[in-house]
């Protein structure tokens, strides 16, 4: 479906490494994007920029508004264009009561899951606007809506982006369309993060799982593909629409 084609269009996606992102490379670069890889993790960035057709890695730390700038420069630089950016990086906090979180560790969780969506923003709008179909797609998270326990900081921020994807698709249209994903958990490095776990438990997959209508945790496949279809001419009248990438969590 030519309408699901990114020929000639180049996508930068932070957090490029990761669960979600580095799927959400493959989707594009199946489809004829020209992909950038961005990651604090130069070396696995660069693993996934060499599995695609057309790719380079990049080194960006999302809390650094300077590695940030250099990164889309360096976007731009390598294919001379910048018509999507997916703002997938993020970090959840290690599960826990809100009086024993730190004013260090808030910080950084603002840092990388909000702020890092601005600034990214910020450095790309000028591309962005040269672009036929620029599009911004920020990654949220189901928990926006539907938070647990031990997250207060994380959820709230994961809201504020949600947010943010409205106030922006308001500003920046008609030449910018800005969208966003909220998706489930899925089992990925996310879930490490959250819960010091390598895997899932059974235990514990059973207990998230049991409030997902569908039965199942979210795939990276389930969120790149919704992350394609906002960027895609097929939504090409869609801003400001948080898509719940979530197997029905949201309304049970």
């Amino acid at each position: 479906m030519n309408d699901l084609r990114f020929d000639h269009r180049t996508v930068l996606v932070t957090g490029g490494a990761g669960g979600f992102g580095s799927q959400t490379c493959r989707t594009f670069g199946e489809r004829g994007a020209n992909v950038v890889v961005a990651d604090l993790n130069l070396e696995k960035a660069a693993e996934v920029a060499a599995e695609l057709p057309s790719a380079v890695a990049i080194q960006m730390d999302v809390t650094d508004p300077e590695s940030i700038e250099a990164g889309i420069q360096a976007a731009v630089e390598a294919f001379g264009s910048l018509d999507v950016l997916v703002n997938n990086a993020g970090a959840p906090n290690r599960g826990g009561p809100i009086e024993d979180t730190s004013v260090k560790d808030m910080d950084w969780l603002f840092q990388i899951n909000y702020r890092s969506s601005v600034l990214a923003t910020q450095a790309a709008l000028p591309h962005l606007r040269a672009s036929e179909i620029g599009s911004i797609i920020n990654v949220a998270s189901i928990s926006a809506k539907r938070p647990r326990p031990g997250h207060a900081v994380y959820c709230s921020l994961k809201a504020g982006v949600e947010g943010l994807t409205r106030a922006l698709a308001v500003e920046l249209a008609p030449e910018v369309r800005v969208n966003s994903v909220s998706p489930v958990i899925a089992e990925t490095g996310f879930v490490k993060n959250a819960t010091g776990q390598e895997k899932l438990t059974d235990e514990a997959r059973a207990s998230m799982v049991a409030g997902i209508p569908m039965g199942r945790p979210a795939q990276t496949q389930d969120v790149a593909n919704a992350i394609l279809y906002l960027a895609s001419d097929l939504a090409s009248f869609q801003t400001g629409v948080c898509l719940d990438v979530d197997g029905g969590r949201s309304i049970s």
